[in-house]
């Protein structure tokens, strides 16, 4: 018998011998199974099950990674970035697939639907991921994107990743960084501005967060804007400088963020303006109404609720609190606490103060994130505490002005059409000597498609406008005249109680 034959029935013997062991090792494991499974206690079942699986395990050179959908209560975002990432790498070799589609969605989204299988190829190594899904008591979720802000779910859901243990490192220092980097630059590009509000039904409960959120489907862009176009021009290259001085930020230890403080008479296009900033930038607006907040801590939790890259809005922050007197604020704050602790004993101070605003500001959310800008609006800039003006709460302050000419024919062009008329002549003398807002040039140019109609509408309403104008300048002089007087009258009678003398008998 040759050496080679000699050989080969080695080989095959050895090979029965590992064949013939593992099926004894297998019908042993099965007899033990069955053996716990009908005298041994509930208890012992998963024990031994856990250490069968262990010993298997400890025989493969496979490693699995369980990535489960949600961490604790919140969203996991590595689940979330690898169902967006296997997404678009669905192969044909699946057999079943799971397809949706939200109504503020143009495209239809295809993903791997539970219990099947996909096999991914990074580097010249493959990474088989499964999804799997196993029922437990029902539990309820928490989601941003979700109207409701809740969900309930039954069951517990995971994708399993399975690979060669000597990848390891190469998949959790490169592979999964990949895929939440890839998962990332997808969602900036598919993604839909949202406008997030506060519930004040749950802003007082134990929900981790009470923000709300809808698609901001408004067609406000810069280039349709009726504002000065220097204007525009400048406040387009402070976004863009801004969202390039990520290292700076860095480098100088500030936190990434830019105020801007929008100041004006109503109509002139504030709200437009913001609109058009987070479609530019294509960030989240998040509208805070103070009045609805009753304390810095609800403050504290809404604003570390919000996401990078987003818009924080406090419109008209003149109205929304006492922030314009700090003085008094402080003195009626503490007149109210002292009543309430009498009546209830101790309790939180039911106000936002101007000094935990700015703090919250200035100081933890500010650094709990990045890419946030702040946008304050107000009717009346000098109304405002001078705190809230400085450099590196409102960087950059842009007024809001009435109609000017390069405004209306922009109008013009988006309402009508055209960009000449023989009529554009007299309206922009008009503008000149009339205060009239963006939003009532804009209501006249609706009313008619035909441009002689509509201009010569506009024209006619510059003689109500000059009108009301000068009604409203008589009446503030009015109100003016009657505050002085009664001032001048408050200083005589302090002068009189001043010389009086009280004999006290």
């Amino acid at each position: 018998m040759s050496s080679s034959s000699s050989s080969t029935e080695s080989k095959i013997a050895t090979a029965k011998t590992i064949i013939s062991t593992v099926g004894s090792v297998a019908a042993a494991a099965m007899v033990a199974r069955s053996v716990a499974r009908d005298y041994l206690p509930p208890e012992f079942h998963d024990y031994l099950h856990l250490g069968l699986r262990n010993f298997i395990n400890k025989l493969s050179r496979q490693l699995t990674m369980v990535i489960y959908e949600y961490d604790g209560f919140r969203e996991n975002e590595i689940y979330n970035a690898t169902q967006l990432y296997l997404a678009g790498k669905v192969s044909p070799e699946i057999q079943r697939l799971k397809v949706t589609k939200n109504p503020s969605e143009k495209r239809i989204n295809v993903a791997m639907e539970i219990n099947e299988s996909f096999t991914d190829v990074y580097n010249g190594v493959k990474f088989n991921w499964s999804l799997v899904s196993k029922r437990t008591p029902t539990r309820e979720y928490y989601n941003n994107d979700d109207m409701n802000g809740s969900s309930s779910r039954s069951d517990q859901r995971s994708l399993e990743l399975t690979f060669h243990r000597k990848h390891r490192d190469l998949a959790l220092n490169e592979y999964l960084p990949f895929i939440l980097t890839d998962a990332k630059n997808k969602k900036l590009e598919e993604k839909t501005v949202k406008l997030f509000t506060v519930d004040t039904k749950v802003v007082y409960s134990s929900h981790p967060t009470a923000w709300t959120s809808v698609n901001l489907d408004h067609p406000a862009r810069f280039a349709t804007l009726a504002m000065d176009s220097n204007v525009k021009e400048t406040v387009m290259k402070d976004l863009d400088m801004f969202l390039e001085r990520r290292e700076y930020y860095r480098k100088v230890g500030k936190a990434w963020k830019r105020g801007y403080l929008l100041y004006g008479p109503p109509g002139t296009g504030k709200s437009s303006l913001i609109a058009a900033m987070a479609n530019y930038l294509n960030f989240d607006i998040y509208d805070l109404e103070l009045t609805d907040i009753r304390s810095n801590s609800e403050l504290r939790r809404l604003l570390v609720a919000t996401a990078n890259r987003s818009i924080l809005v406090v419109e008209d922050i003149d109205c929304s609190m006492e922030l314009h007197d700090r003085a008094d604020a402080d003195a009626a704050a503490v007149k109210a606490f002292i009543q309430h602790h009498h009546r209830r004993g101790f309790h939180e101070e039911q106000r936002v103060t101007l000094s935990g605003f700015l703090n919250f500001i200035d100081g933890l959310w500010s650094s709990c994130g990045d890419e946030r800008i702040i946008i304050f609006t107000t009717n009346r800039k000098d109304k405002l505490d001078p705190a809230l003006l400085r450099p590196g709460r409102m960087d950059v302050h842009i007024n809001m002005s009435y109609c000017t000419p390069c405004g209306f024919r922009l109008l013009a062009s988006n309402y009508l059409g055209i960009s000449e008329h023989d009529r554009f002549e007299e309206i922009e003398e008009l503008i000149g000597e009339v205060e009239i807002t963006p939003a009532e040039v804009a209501e006249q140019l609706l009313k008619d498609s035909d441009p002689d109609i509509a201009l010569g509408g506009l024209v006619a309403f510059f003689d109500v406008k000059r009108k009301e104008n000068e009604e409203a300048k008589a009446k503030a002089k009015a109100k003016e005249q009657e505050e002085l007087t009664a001032k001048e009258a408050k200083e005589r009678d302090e002068k009189q109680e001043i010389g009086k003398v009280e004999i006290v008998p």
